[in-house]
């Protein structure tokens, strides 16, 4: 459970961000004006003089850019470089893990050959370690 947690539901909610919020209606960082209270009231007009200003969109687009990112120092999913584990069991364990993200990888590869916009946000291979910032 950790270990999703801290990777797969991390990868699956945080790195889509950028691609989501990239249009700004969609995550509007602030409203100039109070919400509608009424349905088909609003006109295109007021749409536009509540939703957020450049600056306020600008600084939330450049927050949400740097967090997803991938770390300078990134580590894939499954990879342990420090070599902590040396016993055979869990060496087996590790290596067993790190062939069915291979397997799973390859089938995100495959589902996606064709499709004008890939889904990578799950892919073992782009998918951090931990939650890294």
């Amino acid at each position: 459970m950790v270990l999703f947690t801290c990777s797969a539901q991390h990868n699956a909610v945080n790195n889509g961000q950028f691609d989501f919020c990239a249009w700004m209606p969609n995550a509007c960082p602030t409203l100039r004006h109070p919400p509608p209270t009424k349905k088909g009231e609003t006109t295109r007009a007021d749409i536009l003089e509540s939703i957020a200003d450049i600056s306020s969109t600008v600084s939330c687009l450049a927050a949400v850019w740097l967090l997803t990112r991938p770390s300078s120092d990134f580590v894939k999913l499954g990879c342990y470089p420090e070599k902590r584990f040396t016993e055979k069991e869990p060496v087996d364990l590790i290596s067993e893990f790190q062939k069915a993200l291979d397997t799973i990888d390859n089938e995100i590869v495959h589902r996606n050959e064709g499709i004008e916009t890939e889904y990578i946000y799950m892919r073992p291979s782009l998918m951090e370690n931990s939650v890294a910032i």
